[in-house]
């Protein structure tokens, strides 16, 4: 196979001779090769220390070690620079990016979370780099050698070689194919009229908005620009639910401008994580009220609607909590009270029915771990993941199905990047937040809001959740509370009977907000009759916010 060298003598000269130092010394040129592969070693693991987590990272990703690959090869002039290159990145990448915490980060285990978080960790980024550099250096070594033959060499290409180039040829292939994959950026579907046209005053939109130095992704649908807005903050915490969101609750757009924000450190606000040090439920609870404040700002609107799923409702009770005049009302669903009691009933409940069914082995490992609180990810693996064995309903007639499917993933609003990254998101972010949640009880900590609270819970909740919901609703004092049960749900009635959820919100929470006029601040707190309250924000000072429009979609016009 000719080369650009063959075609070019004086060049080949002039490679060779700038090589021949290197070259001629086998002891430099395995120096010269080994501080390249340890300095895109050392680049990715200060640059991206939980691997490639967007799209321009994962292509960066894949070129450096391609380069590093072909500069490898081309300096040592043999195939072993195939093996060597990889073994000296991996080693100086973990090294370097020791100190960041986190499962898919963490020591390998063998558990299914252990293997998961390998899978979408280490896993995905030795996908991107090691193929991308074991083809690089093939490359390398081989133009090495064609430019080192001699002019009088007429060896022809065996079997095996013929071999080995079908074989580069081919990940070439699948490497571009990768690559192209890996670019499509994500987009959101414009919300269309009847013409096919998009609906004059929709919008549909994927954007950022700035949280003092973090850029968190919001998803913004909405049939009118003039409806309210629906800020909603899924659970976990860890949790995305952009694909949830479109695939179940597409209705809902219909009466709320839907705002669906992935938190800092979930979905396609997981480059944001790190460092992991500063992410703490006050700093969340912040971040929520400053994509409040945007929304408000962008959509000039002096109250909106908060709705919190799970873990989800934890950050929404405490932001109302704390900043009541910017909110009509609160819509919390699958609500969490206690984590802790909580756990302590699923430790308990899963204990009770491994010892009924004879699982031995899982009541050693939970006797060995104790109840919680627990300050490790593998023995809330071990205590809470049987979640759906120990309180079983029939899933069927949900529309879930059985349990949260991969088609919430599989949508476009998600790069590829993002979707092998949402169950790492949730693992990483989980492990860092929900240790903060121990000490949190509503039953104590929240015995009033001043906005009007509206809970959505399945019938089928797990006891856990369900118990201390019951004795925190009945000390809660606000303005208008109420609860409704969806029969054949569990703990995510919104997206199991999305329908009768959307009805709820239309026929109960706007009707009664539209219903009964608005009261007035008295001595610093909200004023407010028997059917709600609210109070009026239009003469204080707005601070300035930026929501940043970043990927594909239909703004409002």
């Amino acid at each position: 196979m000719a080369t650009h060298f063959d075609a070019d003598p004086t060049l080949s000269m002039r490679v060779r001779k700038l090589m021949e130092p290197v070259w001629a010394d086998r002891r430099v040129g395995a120096a010269v090769a080994l501080a390249v592969t340890a300095g895109c070693g050392l680049v990715q693991g200060r640059r991206t220390p939980r691997g490639p987590l967007t799209s321009t990272e994962s292509l960066d990703t894949m070129l450096l070690c391609l380069l590093v690959g072909v500069a490898t090869g081309f300096i040592l002039r043999s195939r072993w620079a195939m093996l060597a290159a990889p073994v000296v990145v991996v080693v100086v990448f973990e090294v370097t990016r020791v100190g960041t915490d986190g499962p898919t980060v963490d020591e390998i285990s063998t558990s299914a979370y252990g293997i998961l978080a390998f899978l979408v960790g280490r896993g995905f980024h030795a996908l991107l780099a090691l193929p991308a550099m074991i083809l690089g250096a093939a490359i390398g070594a081989g133009a090495a050698r064609r430019l080192t033959r001699s002019p009088d060499d007429t060896h022809r290409a065996g079997a095996g070689v013929v071999v080995r180039r079908v074989v580069a040829a081919l990940m070439a292939v699948a490497l571009i194919a990768l690559a192209v994959l890996i670019a499509r950026p994500a987009g959101t579907t414009p919300i269309q009229a009847s013409d096919g046209e998009p609906a004059t005053g929709s919008i549909a939109e994927l954007t950022t908005v700035e949280t003092g130095d973090k850029d968190l992704g919001i998803m913004l649908r909405g049939v009118d620009v003039e409806k309210p807005v629906l800020l909603f903050l899924a659970g976990g915490p860890g949790g995305s639910e952009l694909g949830a969101m479109r695939n179940h609750l597409q209705e809902l757009e219909e009466y709320f401008v839907v705002a669906t924000l992935d938190q800092r450190g979930t979905g396609t606000s997981y480059p944001e994580l790190d460092p992991a040090s500063t992410l703490t439920l006050e700093s969340s609870i912040e971040a929520a009220i400053t994509v409040t404040n945007a929304l408000r700002e962008r959509f000039d609107e002096d109250r909106i609607y908060l709705m919190g799923q799970s873990a989800g409702t934890i950050h929404g009770v405490l932001a109302v909590q704390q900043e009541p005049e910017l909110y009509h009302a609160f819509i919390g669903t699958g609500q969490m009270v206690s984590p802790l009691e909580t756990d302590t009933i699923f430790y308990r409940d899963t204990l009770a029915w491994a010892a009924q069914n004879g699982d031995t082995e899982l009541v050693e490992e939970l006797e060995r771990i104790g109840p919680p609180p627990y300050a490790s990810m593998r023995d809330h693996e071990t205590a809470l993941s049987h979640e759906h064995q120990v309180y079983p309903y029939d899933h069927t007639g949900g529309s879930e199905g059985e349990g949260e499917p991969l088609e919430d993933f599989l949508v476009p609003e998600y790069t590829l990047t993002d979707q092998v990254h949402l169950l790492g998101a949730f693992m990483d972010t989980f492990s860092v937040i929900y240790p903060q949640l121990q000490d949190t009880d509503f039953r104590t900590d929240v015995t009033s809001l001043d906005v009007p609270v509206y809970f959505v819970q399945g019938a089928h909740e797990a006891r856990g959740r369900a118990e201390p919901f019951a004795e925190w609703f009945e000390l809660l004092e606000a303005p208008v509370k109420e609860t409704t049960e969806l029969s054949t749900s569990g703990h995510r009635p919104l997206f199991e009977q999305p329908d009768e959820f959307v009805a709820y919100l239309r026929d109960t929470v706007l009707a009664r907000d539209a219903a009964v006029p608005s009261g007035r601040p008295v001595g610093g707190r909200i004023h407010h009759d028997s059917r709600r309250s609210c109070s009026s924000v239009q003469d204080q000072p707005r601070r300035r916010y930026r929501i940043r429009p970043t990927r594909g979609g239909h703004p409002a016009p």
